[in-house]
């Protein structure tokens, strides 16, 4: 697949889709091996390979493995029709082996990294491009949930990049640049719970900052959802405008509730 345009790689990986979906079918219990041997003898090279990324893509790699293959765990005999192993909690991810993949060089494209932090479209990314992206990132204040709302990317998708970054830097003996927001520390999904429900409870932000260490604005950020976006809790409503009447006879003091007017209504009322 790799001498086709990114359009035609597209277009056949729908084409395969339907095609993937009639396997899944007949391997979850419509059909059997003689079904999946026809779909699959009526297929070249190339349809083979782009059906192999789409069922691939059907799988979520961060769900444990005894999920994925939960319904092959007995037969109707209720013998056990896979290893005890595959029934562990571990995830598909936790199951792929790591790339022996060399790490890129050091040179860094400043205009790439500027787009990625601004949230506009990159097209071509190193992974030393994506660190110090991150870096920046993080040191403006944003997690790595943050991050993948900036990019519209799926959930943990920058926790895993930078983790598989991570063990390649392992490998190689290098040292993984540290990601910690400079000044400020990682709070964890309990914390920052915790911070939005005290919040809503009546609690001040000046009072959370110094019960967590935090600075006031940084506590605003979390409240209102813009920091930690990827953790739950009670999310603090937008203040509500309440626009005064501007009307030009308010402003020159002939509206109804101006002082001018009440001083009208009174005279009259003592003349009546």
């Amino acid at each position: 697949m790799s001498g086709l345009s990114a359009e035609r790689r597209g277009d056949l990986a729908e084409g395969m889709l339907p095609v993937a979906a009639n396997l899944a079918v007949l391997v979850h219990g419509d059909g059997g091996p003689e079904d999946v041997a026809q779909v699959l003898e009526s297929l070249d090279d190339v349809q083979k390979n782009a059906l192999i990324v789409v069922l691939a893509g059907l799988v979520d790699p961060e769900q444990p493995v005894g999920k994925a293959l939960g319904w092959l765990d007995f037969n109707e005999h209720g013998s056990l029709t896979v290893p005890a192993s595959w029934s562990e909690e571990r995830s598909v991810r936790d199951l792929a082996p790591d790339p022996a993949v060399d790490l890129d060089d050091d040179f860094v494209d400043q205009e790439a990294v500027t787009r990625f932090v601004r949230g506009f479209r990159v097209d071509s990314f190193t992974d030393t491009e994506f660190l110090e992206a991150v870096k920046q990132c993080v040191a403006k204040g944003m997690s790595l949930g943050d991050v993948d709302q900036l990019r519209r990317w799926p959930r943990k998708t920058t926790e895993n990049w930078v983790n598989r970054l991570r063990k390649q830097y392992q490998r190689s003996g290098r040292t993984f640049p540290s990601l910690a927001q400079p000044g400020a520390r990682v709070l964890s999904e309990q914390e920052v719970i915790e911070i939005r429900e005290r919040s809503a409870a009546g609690a001040l932000d000046l009072d959370l900052g110094m019960a967590f260490g935090l600075n006031s604005s940084t506590v605003g950020a979390i409240c209102r959802g813009r920091s930690y976006a990827q953790y739950g809790g009670p999310i603090r409503e937008p203040k509500k405008v309440q626009h005064l009447a501007g009307t030009r006879k308010h402003t020159c003091g002939h509206g109804d509730n101006s002082l001018a007017a009440r001083n009208v209504k009174h005279e009259m009322g003592e003349a009546a």
